[in-house]
């Protein structure tokens, strides 16, 4: 199959472009910059030049695919508080994959979160959709493609995808403020609980959703169900040998910036429907023996 994907040369792409040549697919790359044209190039995938912004160009190149995996998204936009700029963005591009694909039965697997499940006051499941709102009106597009006839399924990734692979997510980030600050920190008692994902594990699931998820299923890249944030700290700061504390609600924002609301979320999340669909199960670490491994906590290297 030749798999037209966004985000190829990011965080999972890095892991999904090898997942998909290993299963003998040809891999075609969005690239926006010379970095990532080569990146893709090494990876022996074809690069196709590029950004979010260009709906023509992206259609034109969902068109000669046949299927596409979208993993792009604006964090740069998201981590300068225009989050909902980025999630309209997802949208437009969605539509634009949706358009492009209709009456074809390719498959079309696009990117949400976990996260727009906290507050449930329960584990959200796949089953779980909401109305409307910022990523949610993307997912809630995509699943209903399947009344185009495309094969379409949104994968929900939780907060901390990790790996050795993992440079700019939530977890270098919560590092980097502890080293900062001097402290390890949470909010409140700490109890609130994220979900993970092994990168690797993440990457698996995708292959499986473009091979034969049903249309307009929603799926689940969850291997931790729910790690309490203070477990995280306390981890963070056991290998950073800076002290443990809880930072209060109203400092949230100060103290971890952009990502002061997401440590404050309560969002267990299970994968059973996942499973059960599509025969997916994690076999990589979980999230605090991936922590223990060391490897986040490693100088980096050029």
């Amino acid at each position: 199959m030749r798999v037209f994907v966004t985000g190829a040369s990011g965080h999972v792409g890095s892991a999904l472009v090898p997942e998909l040549r290993k299963a003998g697919h040809e891999v075609v790359g969005l690239a926006r910059s010379q970095k990532s044209a080569d990146a893709l190039a090494a990876a022996d995938a074809e690069v196709w030049r590029g950004d979010l912004d260009d709906l023509d160009n992206l259609a034109k190149a969902a068109e000669s695919a046949d299927g596409v995996i979208h993993l792009a998204f604006k964090h740069e936009s998201m981590q300068s508080g225009d989050f909902a700029g980025a999630a309209d963005t997802d949208l437009r591009v969605a539509e634009t994959f949706g358009d492009a694909l209709a009456g074809t039965g390719k498959p079309l697997v696009i990117t949400c979160g976990t996260g727009i499940l906290a507050g449930l006051g329960r584990t959200g499941t796949e089953d779980d959709a909401l109305e409307s709102g910022p990523r949610i009106d993307a997912e809630n597009a995509v699943v209903g493609f399947a009344d185009r006839d495309i094969r379409s399924s949104v994968v929900r990734l939780p907060p901390t995808v990790h790996s050795s692979l993992d440079h700019h997510g939530f977890v270098p980030i919560l590092i980097g403020v502890a080293r900062q600050k001097g402290v390890s920190g949470y909010v409140g008692d700490g109890a609130n609980r994220w979900p993970a994902v092994h990168t690797l594990d993440a990457a698996h699931l995708y292959r499986l959703a473009l091979e034969s998820a049903p249309a307009g299923s929603r799926l689940h890249a969850v291997g931790d169900e729910g790690v309490p944030l203070r477990e995280i700290a306390e981890t963070i700061g056991r290998h950073l040998g800076v002290p443990v504390a809880s930072i209060p609600a109203d400092s949230a924002a100060e103290h971890f910036g952009f990502l002061g609301p997401m440590v404050m979320i309560d969002n267990p999340a299970a994968s059973a429907r996942t499973t059960e669909l599509l025969g997916w199960k994690p076999t990589h670490p979980g999230l605090i023996a991936d922590l223990d491994e060391g490897h986040y906590f490693r100088p980096a290297t050029s």
